[in-house]
């Protein structure tokens, strides 16, 4: 075993690796390989062995290649076990054609009863896999269908899948010319294109795309928009008079939800994940030279803007970019939305005792490493988060006394949180991605849970009669999810007014008894503590020097 000043060097090495691989890609990225986390990237060099072989003649590309498996360490990552047994050469991420089980990115886990769902653990977790992970996105792949096929290569094509849930287009016209005579502001309008707004110069299976019309919602479907295409009597490529504006970037036409709440616009992001796997059919699918246009004339603005920077390097633009003309786009893509029905992850019919999707795993490491997000190992002593809501309903009313509890415990570091004031995302991100520990009371802030180290702990101090929203989260990301036990322990200030009328346990505040409360945090860093990623790391390294205290810590 090391001695642990070696260790302590050997984790400082690793680090200082994985801010060399960053830089490195930062100038490989354009020329040959994406920007993608390194188990990420083994897996899109399998699905494109072409790229891998022009990697191969460049050294510091190759370079690159090398240090894969230690940065994944170092980052907290997981590393399957096809990996270790080094069989690098098969690995897949789980939506493509024979890729196994032992070769997949993740397998979830599936360790509690189903209550009756299926009749097999086989089946529980086929279930959940289909539902929630790389099966769901190999079920919309399957789906696809051509609604308008291409006369020649050049010419249009309208693919989609069952619902319109997913569509992508080659050489199409979008109408926008009647939005400029429009007083009112466009926002989940479904009446934002008129008969004859999309053409293609393609043959079109009008009887196919209208049977697929029926989940006709603003955030459910592309039905709203899809109904209104027709074919065009001429070629678009070859006839640009037609349009007043070319874009010949890879575009995403984006129907999104409500921008300020975390959980809401999160579930956008994550689709818009999702979809770059529906869409992976050139090397090209992870490209951040792409045009994201949000389907709206709002101005868009959200605290959380920064994460368009994973998927993009432009400028966002809305429909106010393009109205009043007729755009025609090279290669267009309509993205799975946020409410679909049985969509991800708002309206997620999730079955019982299982955890663990990869494709959440895999978001959560993408969008941490394209935004450059910092990664400090875990210590000796559990780093608590503890988020403070300066928000009318849902305060803590003995948060002083809860936290004083805990910063009087020697084995814990805590720093109480504001998110609605003083920092911005991407300060945010860096301490989520530091904690071992997260507690707040049910509200968006908890979606932060997203991007928290695989051995961490959410505790949803109380769920406020929601119980499956941020339990189901933290079930699809993989972390362990607790919340208030005893509800004679937890005291609310009234019963709560809804704004419309009636009692409602989201509006009014609480306070909680602290017995019960260090006692569930206890049972939570027990867990943090023997999780095996954790213990590597503490294990692996030995105690460094008291840091100085930030000005949250206490």
């Amino acid at each position: 075993m090391l001695k642990p000043c070696v260790r302590l060097i050997v984790i400082s090495q690793l680090l200082l690796l994985s801010t060399q691989y960053n830089r490195k890609l930062d100038n490989y990225t354009s020329a040959i390989l994406p920007d993608l986390p390194p188990e990420h990237l083994k897996r899109f060099l399998n699905t494109f062995p072409k790229i891998r072989s022009e990697c191969e003649q460049i050294k510091e590309c190759q370079n690159i290649l090398k240090t894969f498996n230690n940065i994944s360490q170092v980052q907290g990552n997981e590393i399957s076990s096809a990996v270790k047994e080094g069989q690098e050469g098969g690995l897949c991420w789980g939506h493509e054609i024979n890729c196994t089980r032992e070769l997949r990115f993740q397998t979830p886990s599936c360790s509690g009863d189903h209550t009756g769902w299926v009749q097999s653990k086989e089946a529980q977790i086929n279930t959940f896999y289909y539902q929630a992970d790389f099966g769901y996105i190999q079920q919309q792949i399957n789906e696809l269908l051509l609604m308008c096929e291409p006369k020649f290569l050049t010419d249009s094509s309208l693919e989609c899948n069952k619902y319109l849930k997913f569509c992508r287009g080659r050489n199409l016209l979008f109408d926008f010319r009647n939005l400029a005579e429009r007083a009112e502001r466009i926002r989940y309008h479904m009446d934002v294109l008129n008969e004859g707004g999309i053409k293609g110069y393609c043959r079109f299976n009008k009887s196919l795309l209208t049977e697929e019309l029926s989940h006709m919602g603003a955030l459910q479907s592309w039905s709203p928009e899809l109904r209104n295409f027709v074919e065009a009597d001429e070629s678009i490529i070859k006839n640009e008079t037609m349009c007043d504006m070319v874009i010949s970037t890879p575009t995403f036409l984006m129907k999104i939800d409500a921008t300020y709440n975390m959980y809401h616009h999160f579930c956008d992001f994550f689709n818009l994940f999702a979809t770059l796997f529906v869409n992976q059919t050139h090397p090209s699918a992870f490209d951040l030279n792409t045009q994201v246009i949000i389907w709206e004339t709002y101005p868009y603005d959200s605290p959380f803007a920064v994460t368009f920077k994973a998927f993009s390097k432009n400028p966002v633009w809305t429909l106010d970019q393009v109205k009043g003309q007729r755009i025609c786009f090279r290669n267009v893509v309509l993205p799975l939305l946020p409410r679909m029905i049985f969509g991800l992850y708002y309206n997620t019919p999730l079955i019982q005792g299982c955890e663990k999707s990869g494709l959440f795993r895999a978001f959560s490491e993408f969008i941490l490493h394209r935004l450059r997000i910092p990664f400090h190992p875990p210590r000796r002593k559990i780093r608590i988060t503890f988020l403070a809501r300066r928000t009318k309903y849902r305060r803590v009313l003995n948060e002083d006394e809860l936290i004083a509890q805990l910063a009087s415990h020697e084995e814990y570091i805590v720093k109480r949180i504001s998110f609605e004031r003083g920092l911005n995302f991407l300060e945010q991100l860096t301490i989520t991605r530091n904690t071992d520990i997260l507690i707040g009371v049910h509200g968006a802030g908890l979606t932060h849970l997203l991007f928290l180290p695989d051995w961490a702990g959410v505790f949803e101090l109380y769920n406020c009669e929601d119980p499956n929203c941020y339990r189901d989260l933290a079930r699809l990301r993989g972390v362990h999810y607790i919340t208030w036990e005893k509800r004679h322990l937890v005291y609310p200030q009234d019963e709560g007014h809804h704004p419309e009328g009636g009692a409602h346990a989201k509006f009014t505040n609480y306070s909680f008894d602290g017995k019960e409360f260090a006692r569930l945090v206890s049972k939570l860093a027990n867990y943090v503590r023997n999780h095996k990623n954790y213990k590597e790391f503490i294990n692996n390294a030995s105690p460094p020097p008291r840091e100085p205290k930030d000005k949250e810590e206490l």
